[in-house]
């Protein structure tokens, strides 16, 4: 599945039904505006999903409608999960995937933060000639 960036918020998405408690997940930090829990497919020893509680389905999307305390409430968040994790001093890597050519898969913006070994510096797949 890819994102359509012009299309409407899916209430039904994966990450919107973990939100409403419908989907049961290992909460590892939750306030007002963002909720934090493993990958389901980690890429890394530590592999943490941030997502804001408001329905935007990109980077995109939330940069343009999110509010100002909702921006600064998940910037927050994403240090309280990296401060909670002890990753403060060892480093930590975020990633959001914003469309199909980033590979997005969930319409509902979220933020990768990945941690727990040295990352490697190549981010696109080399394709056989």
């Amino acid at each position: 599945m890819t994102v359509d960036l012009q299309a409407l918020y899916d209430a039904d998405n994966i990450f919107a039904k973990i939100l409403r408690r419908e989907i049961p997940v290992e909460i590892i930090y939750e306030d007002d505006y963002a909720l934090a829990f493993p990958d389901i497919a980690p890429q890394a020893p530590i592999h943490v999903l941030i997502i804001p509680k408001g329905a935007y389905v990109s980077c995109a999307d939330f940069g343009a409608s999110a509010s100002d305390a909702e921006i600064a409430g998940l910037a927050r968040a994403i240090t309280k999960v990296a401060e909670n994790l002890g990753l403060s001093h060892s480093g930590y890597r975020l990633i959001s995937n914003t469309g199909p050519d980033a590979g997005q898969e969930v319409p509902h913006y979220h933020v990768h933060l990945l941690a727990g070994a040295k990352l490697s510096a190549k981010l696109i797949k080399k394709t056989s000639e």
